[in-house]
Protein backbone atom coordinates (compact mmCIF):
# COMPACT_ATOMS: atom_id res chain seq x y z
CA UNK A 1 0.00 0.00 0.00
CA UNK A 2 1.48 3.38 -1.04
CA UNK A 3 1.90 6.06 1.63
CA UNK A 4 1.27 9.23 -0.37
CA UNK A 5 -2.28 9.94 0.71
CA UNK A 6 -3.54 13.00 2.58
CA UNK A 7 -1.93 13.32 5.98
CA UNK A 8 0.57 10.61 5.10
CA UNK A 9 -2.10 7.92 5.08
CA UNK A 10 -1.66 4.99 2.66
CA UNK A 11 -3.41 5.32 -0.70
CA UNK A 12 -6.28 2.99 -1.51
CA UNK A 13 -5.50 1.05 -4.70
CA UNK A 14 -6.89 -2.45 -4.13
CA UNK A 15 -9.83 -4.10 -2.32
CA UNK A 16 -7.35 -5.12 0.37
CA UNK A 17 -6.21 -1.50 0.76
CA UNK A 18 -9.83 -0.43 1.05
CA UNK A 19 -10.62 -2.88 3.84
CA UNK A 20 -7.40 -2.00 5.65
CA UNK A 21 -8.28 1.70 5.44
CA UNK A 22 -11.75 1.30 6.97
CA UNK A 23 -11.18 -1.66 9.23
CA UNK A 24 -13.26 -4.78 9.63
CA UNK A 25 -16.96 -4.81 8.86
CA UNK A 26 -19.02 -5.06 12.01
CA UNK A 27 -20.95 -8.34 12.41
CA UNK A 28 -24.23 -6.42 12.74
CA UNK A 29 -23.68 -4.52 9.49
CA UNK A 30 -22.95 -7.81 7.75
CA UNK A 31 -25.88 -9.70 9.23
CA UNK A 32 -28.48 -7.01 8.50
CA UNK A 33 -28.47 -7.85 4.78
CA UNK A 34 -31.55 -9.85 3.78
CA UNK A 35 -32.19 -11.76 0.58
CA UNK A 36 -35.96 -11.33 0.56
CA UNK A 37 -38.51 -8.65 1.47
CA UNK A 38 -39.60 -9.14 5.07
CA UNK A 39 -42.49 -7.36 6.78
CA UNK A 40 -40.40 -4.28 7.61
CA UNK A 41 -39.28 -3.88 3.99
CA UNK A 42 -42.86 -4.28 2.78
CA UNK A 43 -44.17 -1.72 5.26
CA UNK A 44 -41.47 0.79 4.33
CA UNK A 45 -42.15 0.42 0.60
CA UNK A 46 -45.87 0.93 1.26
CA UNK A 47 -45.05 4.24 2.97
CA UNK A 48 -42.56 5.43 0.36
CA UNK A 49 -43.56 8.02 -2.27
CA UNK A 50 -40.06 8.35 -3.72
CA UNK A 51 -37.04 6.31 -4.74
CA UNK A 52 -33.79 6.71 -6.63
CA UNK A 53 -32.99 4.05 -9.22
CA UNK A 54 -29.37 3.48 -10.25
CA UNK A 55 -28.51 1.56 -13.41
CA UNK A 56 -25.62 1.09 -15.83
CA UNK A 57 -25.25 0.50 -19.54
CA UNK A 58 -22.80 -2.33 -18.90
CA UNK A 59 -19.80 -0.27 -20.05
CA UNK A 60 -19.29 1.54 -16.78
CA UNK A 61 -21.56 4.46 -17.66
CA UNK A 62 -23.90 4.88 -14.71
CA UNK A 63 -27.17 6.74 -14.30
CA UNK A 64 -29.44 7.57 -11.37
CA UNK A 65 -33.09 8.41 -11.92
CA UNK A 66 -35.82 9.62 -9.53
CA UNK A 67 -39.17 7.84 -9.35
CA UNK A 68 -42.10 9.17 -7.38
CA UNK A 69 -45.86 8.96 -6.86
CA UNK A 70 -48.32 8.44 -4.03
CA UNK A 71 -47.02 6.32 -1.12
CA UNK A 72 -46.97 2.67 -2.08
CA UNK A 73 -46.76 3.34 -5.83
CA UNK A 74 -44.23 0.50 -6.07
CA UNK A 75 -46.03 -2.84 -5.89
CA UNK A 76 -44.59 -5.72 -3.88
CA UNK A 77 -45.42 -8.79 -5.97
CA UNK A 78 -43.92 -11.34 -3.58
CA UNK A 79 -40.99 -11.75 -1.19
CA UNK A 80 -38.49 -11.58 -4.05
CA UNK A 81 -39.93 -9.14 -6.57
CA UNK A 82 -41.22 -5.58 -7.02
CA UNK A 83 -42.94 -3.71 -9.83
CA UNK A 84 -42.12 -0.06 -10.56
CA UNK A 85 -44.67 1.51 -12.92
CA UNK A 86 -43.45 4.00 -15.51
CA UNK A 87 -45.19 7.38 -15.49
CA UNK A 88 -45.05 10.02 -18.20
CA UNK A 89 -41.67 11.67 -18.64
CA UNK A 90 -39.43 13.14 -21.32
CA UNK A 91 -38.97 9.89 -23.27
CA UNK A 92 -35.20 9.78 -22.81
CA UNK A 93 -35.71 6.22 -21.47
CA UNK A 94 -32.15 6.11 -20.12
CA UNK A 95 -33.02 3.55 -17.46
CA UNK A 96 -34.86 1.23 -19.84
CA UNK A 97 -31.97 1.37 -22.28
CA UNK A 98 -29.55 0.50 -19.50
CA UNK A 99 -31.69 -2.43 -18.36
CA UNK A 100 -31.66 -3.87 -21.86
CA UNK A 101 -27.86 -3.79 -21.79
CA UNK A 102 -27.27 -4.67 -18.14
CA UNK A 103 -30.08 -5.72 -15.76
CA UNK A 104 -28.33 -4.90 -12.48
CA UNK A 105 -29.93 -2.04 -10.53
CA UNK A 106 -29.85 -0.41 -7.11
CA UNK A 107 -32.81 1.26 -5.38
CA UNK A 108 -32.99 3.63 -2.44
CA UNK A 109 -36.47 4.16 -0.96
CA UNK A 110 -37.17 7.30 1.08
CA UNK A 111 -40.08 8.12 3.38
CA UNK A 112 -40.65 11.78 4.35
CA UNK A 113 -39.99 12.28 8.05
CA UNK A 114 -37.97 9.08 8.46
CA UNK A 115 -34.19 9.46 8.34
CA UNK A 116 -33.47 5.80 7.61
CA UNK A 117 -33.68 4.52 4.03
CA UNK A 118 -34.20 1.13 2.42
CA UNK A 119 -31.66 -0.13 -0.09
CA UNK A 120 -32.49 -2.88 -2.56
CA UNK A 121 -30.13 -4.37 -5.13
CA UNK A 122 -31.16 -6.80 -7.80
CA UNK A 123 -31.90 -7.44 -11.44
CA UNK A 124 -34.62 -5.74 -13.47
CA UNK A 125 -36.59 -6.66 -16.55
CA UNK A 126 -39.00 -4.65 -18.66
CA UNK A 127 -42.61 -5.75 -18.45
CA UNK A 128 -45.65 -4.80 -20.53
CA UNK A 129 -47.95 -7.32 -18.86
CA UNK A 130 -51.43 -5.73 -18.47
CA UNK A 131 -52.23 -8.08 -15.60
CA UNK A 132 -49.37 -6.56 -13.60
CA UNK A 133 -49.70 -2.96 -14.76
CA UNK A 134 -53.46 -2.42 -14.69
CA UNK A 135 -53.71 -2.45 -10.87
CA UNK A 136 -51.20 0.41 -10.81
CA UNK A 137 -53.39 2.80 -12.81
CA UNK A 138 -53.72 6.38 -11.54
CA UNK A 139 -56.46 8.76 -12.70
CA UNK A 140 -57.65 5.95 -14.98
CA UNK A 141 -54.30 5.94 -16.80
CA UNK A 142 -52.71 2.49 -16.92
CA UNK A 143 -48.91 2.50 -17.25
CA UNK A 144 -47.97 0.88 -20.53
CA UNK A 145 -44.60 -0.34 -19.29
CA UNK A 146 -42.79 -0.97 -16.03
CA UNK A 147 -39.77 -2.50 -14.39
CA UNK A 148 -40.04 -5.80 -12.58
CA UNK A 149 -37.26 -6.02 -10.03
CA UNK A 150 -35.95 -9.35 -8.80
CA UNK A 151 -34.49 -8.76 -5.34
CA UNK A 152 -30.96 -10.04 -4.67
CA UNK A 153 -30.42 -8.24 -1.38
CA UNK A 154 -32.03 -5.58 0.78
CA UNK A 155 -31.23 -3.78 3.99
CA UNK A 156 -32.03 -0.65 5.93
CA UNK A 157 -29.46 2.17 5.88
CA UNK A 158 -28.84 4.33 8.94
CA UNK A 159 -30.10 7.92 8.98
CA UNK A 160 -26.77 9.78 9.31
CA UNK A 161 -26.78 11.19 5.77
CA UNK A 162 -30.31 12.55 6.06
CA UNK A 163 -29.66 13.84 9.56
CA UNK A 164 -26.55 15.70 8.41
CA UNK A 165 -28.38 17.13 5.40
CA UNK A 166 -31.48 18.09 7.46
CA UNK A 167 -33.47 16.92 4.44
CA UNK A 168 -36.81 16.80 6.27
CA UNK A 169 -36.28 19.96 8.33
CA UNK A 170 -38.70 22.67 7.10
CA UNK A 171 -36.21 25.34 8.18
CA UNK A 172 -33.63 23.91 5.77
CA UNK A 173 -35.87 24.22 2.72
CA UNK A 174 -34.69 26.55 -0.03
CA UNK A 175 -37.09 29.25 -1.19
CA UNK A 176 -38.14 28.27 -4.72
CA UNK A 177 -37.66 31.78 -6.07
CA UNK A 178 -33.99 31.71 -5.03
CA UNK A 179 -33.10 29.33 -7.87
CA UNK A 180 -33.99 29.60 -11.58
CA UNK A 181 -36.93 27.62 -12.95
CA UNK A 182 -36.22 24.52 -15.03
CA UNK A 183 -37.73 26.29 -18.03
CA UNK A 184 -35.21 29.13 -17.75
CA UNK A 185 -32.33 26.72 -17.22
CA UNK A 186 -33.21 24.64 -20.29
CA UNK A 187 -33.76 27.74 -22.43
CA UNK A 188 -30.40 29.23 -21.53
CA UNK A 189 -28.48 25.95 -21.68
CA UNK A 190 -29.84 24.92 -25.09
CA UNK A 191 -30.47 28.31 -26.74
CA UNK A 192 -33.17 26.41 -28.64
CA UNK A 193 -36.25 28.02 -27.14
CA UNK A 194 -37.24 31.27 -25.45
CA UNK A 195 -37.43 31.45 -21.69
CA UNK A 196 -41.10 32.41 -21.83
CA UNK A 197 -42.08 29.48 -24.05
CA UNK A 198 -39.94 27.04 -22.06
CA UNK A 199 -41.51 28.11 -18.77
CA UNK A 200 -45.03 27.91 -20.20
CA UNK A 201 -44.35 24.45 -21.61
CA UNK A 202 -42.89 23.22 -18.32
CA UNK A 203 -45.79 24.62 -16.28
CA UNK A 204 -48.34 23.03 -18.60
CA UNK A 205 -46.54 19.69 -18.41
CA UNK A 206 -46.55 19.77 -14.62
CA UNK A 207 -50.24 20.64 -14.64
CA UNK A 208 -51.62 18.34 -17.33
CA UNK A 209 -49.11 15.55 -18.06
CA UNK A 210 -48.19 13.89 -14.77
CA UNK A 211 -50.01 10.71 -15.88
Amino acid sequence: MESNGAGGKPLVRTPEDLRAHFGQLSPLAEKKVLYHLDKFCREFIALSPFLVLASSDGKGNADASPRGDAPGFVAVLDDKSLLIPDRRGNNRVDTFGNILASPGIGLIFLVPGINETLRINGKAEITQDPALLTPLAVQNVVPIIGLKVHVDECYFHCGKALMRSKLWDPKAQVERHSFPTLGRIIAEQTAAISVEVAEQTMEEGYRTRLY
